[in-house]
């Protein structure tokens, strides 16, 4: 029994699992974090700097080089992954987690117009379907609790901060972009030096941007800053082999149980009690993933 209910979740989307659940917990310290007044460019280098020396390990471990094939599209995985990171911890900081995770996984949607035109992939009808239940999910859970449309002061007080809002969108595409770039880089590199331009690019970047801004961390603080990094690396391992086994537009619709991940951190780490808007639009989208599962097994 446990074998044939195990047979519905191929490797990469074991593989996709295990790094939503990283990424979740990573959003949840930089939350965390965040309450020590440490700037988002130090918490995006104390992630670089951790993530740089774990892949440089890893790399060297394997005895291949660390420089890769195709520099430039690595590079350029690094420079979009880096910006999409910024706006993402920035939304984190500034919007309740479960809402930030959901604007920011609109990605998917991206990733399936991306690989399509770029990748030449075809999106199956499952992945649509899922797709298409999914975005309907976040447009439950997120609109009632936009300013758009918010009427009244009651309503406009729960309304979130379009900065924020822009912000984890923005994040969104950056995401897509770096997700496809991944795909097409996994055909000529090994997944640890597709990994490593990622806090390679990150480091620097981030740094130059954080100027003089730094704050020095409390024990608490850098314990925080240590676990980003560990879980985020976790998460760009699952993240990079699961793009290496299947087509992106199916593992990425996948990716969504995140978003159930968050919200259960959400509520038992900052008290963030989900409304019935965020719990209708999560079972549309635990929906489109079983039915991205099912119905891909059939094909």
């Amino acid at each position: 029994m446990p074998n044939t209910l195990l047979s519905y979740f191929p490797p990469s989307m074991r593989f996709m699992l295990l790094s939503a659940l990283a990424f979740s917990l990573m959003t949840a310290c930089v939350k965390l974090v965040s309450t020590h007044n440490i700037p988002v460019f130090e918490i995006v280098a104390a992630r670089g700097i951790i993530s740089l020396l774990i892949s440089y390990l890893d790399i060297k471990r394997k005895k291949i080089s660390a420089w890769g094939n195709n520099k430039k599209l690595l590079t350029a995985r690094g420079v979009t992954g880096t910006l999409a990171l910024i706006c993402v911890y920035y939304a984190v900081t500034t919007l309740p987690l479960a809402e930030a995770t959901l604007l920011q996984y609109t990605y998917p949607v991206f990733t399936a117009i991306l690989a399509f035109f770029f990748l030449k992939e075809k999106i199956q009808r499952s992945t649509l379907i899922c797709i298409m239940l999914s975005l309907l999910g976040l447009l439950v859970m997120v609109m009632p609790n936009l300013s758009l449309f918010s009427i009244g002061e009651s309503s406009s007080a729960e309304a979130l901060p379009w900065f924020g809002v822009m912000l984890a969108l923005l994040g969104a595409l950056g995401s897509a972009i770096a997700y496809v770039i991944v795909k097409r880089l996994s055909k000529s590199e090994d997944s640890s030096v597709i990994i490593f331009y990622f806090p390679l690019i990150a480091l620097p970047l981030s740094l130059i941007l954080l100027g003089d801004d730094f704050v020095m961390p409390n024990t608490e603080a850098l314990v925080l800053l240590i676990f980003v990094g560990i879980f985020t690396q976790i998460g760009q391992v699952g993240l990079t082999k699961a793009m290496q086994s299947e087509a992106a537009t199916k593992v990425t619709a996948f990716s969504y149980s995140q978003v159930v991940f968050s919200i259960i951190l959400g509520f038992v780490i900052f008290s963030e009690v989900p409304s019935i808007w965020t719990l209708s639009g999560g079972a549309l989208i635990i929906l489109g993933a079983l039915v991205n599962i099912f119905g891909s097994k059939r094909k």
